[in-house]
């Protein structure tokens, strides 16, 4: 009796944690169906999102990081995060070249294999698997501002070393340019070098800016916070209901081997790879929930947006995407259920 309780509980807590976010495409999708936006409204979405909402939300994860203290305190897990996720991007990447014919299509398959949703949900689902234990949450925070401008930098040499400008091949000037000015990079720049200046003001230089111990935005100009949260909470449920609005049943039978290959390199190949890993290095409960997040979430929301502005296949995007999301309800439940039963959680 008491398994079959347990066993519920998993399985609600994973459902959870992952069907408003099908829900919400679905929504995006119901309203493409009913005719109340045209078809022109949803890729202005994406626009929106690329451009501005994603950025704020990024900027926000960042910002809210305590201290750079903080961040040395997680180094291994940290160190443990940007070596097997450039190891996985190394590896897709040999994959995709042998494997995958359309140019346009290489980039969104590589992201698939190695970048998860961990900035839109990925610190919401290590909160809950935590169960109210603060030490998880603050290591899936600090986890975020090194995993998510690691992701967004390798999207964009993924989505631009096989797409050719004017007939040519993309040199490493371009590559560095774009990522530069991506949007997504200048809100996590922005958020560290708030970070870096909340830091020496409260340890270097200590400065007392009123009634408060130094200056921040969240303190001294509460309006502006205000504004970039408000942002922030909109980019995730806008980017699902542009990538509803922006889906196609049609697309699944030509591009069902690429979805199925997608589908389990995110939500089967990574996790087991990398969290198999983790145990044999010892990471306990605290560091788990994080590495769960980080490894068995979907595919990440924003892909669709940046493979449309790029140039590449977005239509793939959004269905592996949609797709991953929908497999990751029950790969997390079968993580979380094994972690669980093996004392990780």
């Amino acid at each position: 009796m008491r398994e079959n309780a347990f066993f519920l509980n998993n399985l609600f807590f994973t459902l959870n944690a992952v069907m408003p976010i099908v829900a919400v495409i679905a929504v995006g999708y119901f309203l493409k169906q009913i005719r109340l936006f045209d078809e022109k409204f949803f890729p202005l979405l994406n626009k929106l999102c690329f451009r501005c909402l994603l950025p704020c939300l990024l900027f926000f994860n960042v910002y809210n990081v305590d201290n750079l203290f903080e961040i040395a305190r997680y180094g291994r897990v940290c160190l443990f995060a940007v070596v097997s996720i450039l190891l996985f991007f190394a590896l897709a990447l040999l994959a995709v070249i042998l494997f995958v014919k359309d140019d346009r299509q290489k980039g969104v398959m590589l992201q698939c294999a190695y970048r998860s949703n961990y900035a839109i949900i990925g610190i919401s689902l290590a909160m809950s698997i935590s169960s109210g234990d603060p030490k998880p949450v603050v290591a899936a925070s600090i986890l975020s501002s090194v995993s998510i401008p690691l992701f967004n930098v390798l999207a964009i040499v993924a989505l631009s070393i096989f797409i050719k400008e004017g007939g040519k091949s993309v040199s490493i000037v371009s590559v560095l340019k774009k990522i530069v000015t991506n949007p997504l990079i200048l809100g996590v720049f922005a958020g560290f070098l708030c970070l870096l200046v909340r830091f020496v003001f409260r340890y270097v230089f200590p400065v007392r800016i009123g009634d408060s111990e130094f200056f921040t935005i969240k303190q001294n100009l509460p309006f502006v916070y205000k504004t970039i949260s408000m942002l922030a909470q909109s980019a995730s449920p806008v980017a699902l209901i542009a990538l509803g609005g922006n889906f196609k049943f049609s697309a699944v039978a030509r591009l069902k081997y690429k979805i199925i290959a997608g589908v389990l390199a995110r939500t089967v190949l990574c996790p087991l790879v990398c969290l198999f890993v983790a145990v044999k290095l010892g990471f306990t409960s605290v560091e788990f929930p994080a590495l769960i997040a980080l490894y068995g979430t979907p595919l990440a929301v924003s892909t669709v947006p940046m493979t449309a502005e790029m140039g590449s296949d977005s239509e793939l995007a959004g269905q592996l995407v949609v797709w991953t999301t929908l497999s990751s309800a029950f790969s997390l439940f079968v993580i979380i259920f094994i972690s669980v039963q093996s004392g990780l959680l």
